[in-house]
């Protein structure tokens, strides 16, 4: 069988399997980031909830290796679903805003958002700064991120043109509701810690920790497809030596990857049960994402 036969019946399976399932409705889950994040799993938290609920004990230790946007960790400190959280990423850029918004100069980014007049002109002004501070960074990277096409920060990222109903730059930028997002993240900040570093690590280190679960949601180049090479700045991943690690994990886990052949066979081999879920992509084409755990049966249809 050639491969675009399997990557066809892939998605005939695919759509068998996602056609019955509701798609989550993003709208209903609160925003608790300030970042517009490619790849990013709003639509995810109702099914975060039946997992950690399923559990016997409320977890010590919420693990998050590959942070990103950081919608789980945030969603599982306000809604007190784990004692602490550790979020882990690897970009400079996207920690720039982490290590900003968790440490004593929070007020001071949201009062830059605040007051930023949104032009261009004062765009490429921020962005030409070529030694920021640590927070001026944190600044430079959320305004990138409001401004480029998708959110994507790795390089190449074309800019908004049009953007929603022809607002251009203007269309994601809502200076009030971002200064407002980072004054929240301060009233559970006490909880959260934030590691600028390799998410394998991290997990390796921990990971007889019986008290701790882990949210893995990798770059997703595991298959042919290579979604996510283009969207971010650490794209490469070893992904067998990831479901190693996982493996090893004393606690339980939750992982997402994009829903392929090479993912499927890989879960497999590590003894784990896999369920495609139904999703929207950016475009609103409905799709199926892949959820990887140990054992997967309190999982329902939100």
């Amino acid at each position: 069988m050639s491969n675009s036969t399997e990557e066809q019946l892939d998605l005939q399976i695919s759509i068998a399997v996602t056609s019955h399932q509701k798609v989550v409705n993003v709208a209903s889950v609160p925003k608790r980031s300030p970042f517009r994040y490619p790849g990013g799993k709003t639509w995810l938290i109702p099914y975060l909830r039946q997992w950690l609920n399923s559990l016997q004990t409320k977890p010590t230790l919420f693990l998050e290796p590959f942070a990103g946007g950081g919608i789980v960790s945030l969603t599982v400190a306000f809604e007190n679903l784990a004692e602490f959280i550790t979020m882990v990423e690897l970009d400079q850029l996207v920690s720039s805003v982490w290590r900003t918004i968790l440490g004593d100069e929070a007020e001071w980014l949201a009062i830059q958002i605040e007051a930023f007049e949104l032009t261009a002109a004062n765009v490429d002004f921020v962005l030409a700064n070529s030694n920021p501070t640590a927070r001026e960074l944190a600044f430079q990277t959320i305004l990138k991120n409001r401004v480029n096409r998708g959110g994507i920060l790795a390089p190449g990222a074309g800019r908004l043109k049009e953007g929603e109903s022809g607002k251009g730059l203007r269309s994601r930028w809502y200076p009030e509701t971002l200064a407002q997002r980072i004054r929240d993240i301060g009233r559970v900040r006490t909880r959260i810690a934030f590691i600028e570093g390799d998410g394998l690590s991290v997990m390796r280190t921990n990971a007889h920790r019986q008290d701790m679960v882990v949210f893995i949601d990798p770059p997703y180049t595991a298959s042919s497809k290579r979604a996510g090479s283009r969207l971010y700045n650490h794209s490469e991943l070893d992904h067998n030596e990831l479901f190693r690690i996982t493996d090893t994990l004393k606690g339980d886990f939750l992982m997402t990857y994009d829903n392929a052949r090479e993912v499927r066979h890989l879960a497999t081999s590590y003894g784990f049960d896999t369920k495609p879920v139904a999703m929207k992509n950016t475009h609103h084409a409905k799709m199926s994402e892949l959820l990887i755990g140990r054992n997967l049966d309190w999982l329902q249809n939100p």
